[in-house]
């Protein structure tokens, strides 16, 4: 599809294409009169199967009325080569060319009409006052490009991954207005599915290319970048090589934008679980007997590792080969931290998707897996802080993104935290209220955390 939108939607816009779609919205989909919603009732029902169900659309160029859930309208376009549906429940226009719900600033302005006159005969009014720049406002943003919002009690959005990217709770500043396009990453355009975790990476770094610091000027060392991003969602990942001989450590510390951490269930050994996963209390959250958890799952991101003889590395102590070991811990923590749960197994032999259920919890103390508690882990276990007070590395889950389906196929969905223990599920255009049960039930894919205290430099 070209930046301009569906191309589509031209063998569409023929004749009195304007009237025949407000007729659509009056009668079959906003239904504003007690009459029209009647003739809904009556008329809306599958035209294949007789179902009033199963996301009802209603192809543009002829009367068919058919289920997408079930496909019946898919058939019906891939035998009458009718490209567009509008779906009657919400609105939208899909494309069958496309594969996906399409935007058309026409056909949108149609939609928003014809939606507010419904409004208005049933007496309900404007539900919402969506916002959009005025002339001068879009003025102003031409000649400020570095112009940002900066709101005073800022919430989590309700849209996946945008929520997260697109604002913070947390910060002072948002993303700028304008944000650039993955033009970088081409094989995430189009409409084939993709992974949510590489579509995270890649939009977080397209975002850091293209921000700026306060200055105007690119940062020299991508390690320590003041932007928007970085001040977010880079963190500080210390890696210790431990000569087996001489005992002499090599450290090094490296950004992260997110923690990927392994699961029970994939070919990869995963270390026996400490006695603190016995169904005790573990970071606020208490889990069923047995369960893996989160913490389970970065304790043995945090374990020391023996690299072995095939993987000797040169001492600079020993100035020869020598086995090591090797322990990663968190040197620096971000604003928001993001745990990806490695459901997706790709290898030589095997390609699946893990299904381990892990319990993560609301709030989750990164304390133990600081470089500076390292002296109190031995061997992957560690010892509870004995300050119960230090509040510096405690986090608060926002944001949780669920796969649904296998490895070849599936749909994501995200529950997204907007104030204290109000939960929202947001799949696709469909947001519904969420109870914390069913967060914490969930199975889980990426976890984003807040910190919960901010010290501003």
């Amino acid at each position: 599809m070209s930046p301009a939108g569906c191309s589509h939607v031209n063998g569409f816009k023929v004749d009195n294409w304007k009237q025949n779609l407000r007729v659509i919205y009056q009668c079959f989909v906003w239904s504003g009169s007690a009459e029209t919603r009647k003739r809904k009732a009556k008329s809306c029902v599958c035209h294949m199967c007789g179902a009033h169900l199963n996301r009802l659309h209603s192809c543009l160029h002829c009367v068919f009325f058919g289920c997408f859930s079930k496909k019946h309208i898919h058939d019906h376009a891939k035998n009458k080569r009718h490209n567009l549906a509008i779906d009657l429940l919400y609105g939208g226009i899909y494309c069958f060319v496309c594969q996906d719900y399409i935007y058309d600033k026409d056909m949108e302005q149609i939609a928003k009409e014809e939606q507010r006159k419904a409004w208005k005969l049933q007496g309900i009014g404007e539900k919402y006052s969506m916002w959009e720049p005025t002339k001068r406002e879009l003025e102003l943003l031409r000649h400020n490009p570095k112009r940002r919002k900066i709101t005073a009690n800022c919430t989590i959005g309700l849209r996946a991954l945008s929520g997260v990217l697109l604002g913070s709770p947390l910060s002072s500043h948002s993303l700028p207005v304008a944000a650039p396009r993955l033009d970088s990453r081409r094989h995430l355009a189009g409409y084939e599915q993709q992974d949510a975790h590489e579509f995270l990476i890649a939009a977080l770094d397209v975002l850091h290319r293209h921000c700026k610091d306060d200055n105007g000027k690119k940062a020299n060392n991508p390690n320590h970048c003041n932007c928007i991003i970085d001040q977010i969602f880079t963190g500080g990942l210390q890696s210790d090589v431990t000569c087996q001989v001489c005992h002499g450590v090599s450290t090094t510390i490296d950004p992260f934008w997110d923690i990927s951490l392994d699961l029970p269930g994939s070919s990869t050994p995963f270390w026996p679980l400490s006695p603190g996963s016995d169904g005790s209390v573990v970071n606020g959250d208490s889990h069923p007997t047995g369960a893996t958890t989160l913490t389970d799952c970065l304790r043995r991101f945090t374990r020391p590792e023996h690299l072995g003889s095939s993987a000797k590395i040169k001492c600079s102590g020993c100035h020869s080969y020598q086995e090591s070991t090797k322990q990663l811990t968190m040197k620096r923590l971000p604003i928001v931290a993001c745990f990806h749960l490695k459901r997706f197994e790709h290898s030589a032999k095997l390609r699946r998707k893990i299904t381990t259920y892990v319990s993560f919890p609301l709030e989750l103390d990164m304390t133990p897996f600081m470089a500076s508690s390292k002296e109190s882990r031995m061997n992957g276990q560690y010892q509870q802080p004995v300050d119960s007070l230090n509040n510096d590395n405690k986090y608060s889950l926002f944001a949780v993104v669920n796969h649904q389906g296998t490895l070849e196929s599936g749909h994501y969905t995200t529950f997204i935290r907007q104030h204290k223990d109000q939960w929202f599920k947001c799949d696709d255009a469909i947001i519904t209220k969420a109870s914390i049960k069913d967060v914490l039930d969930s199975e889980g894919y990426l976890l984003f955390y807040h910190k919960q205290f901010l010290e501003y430099e």
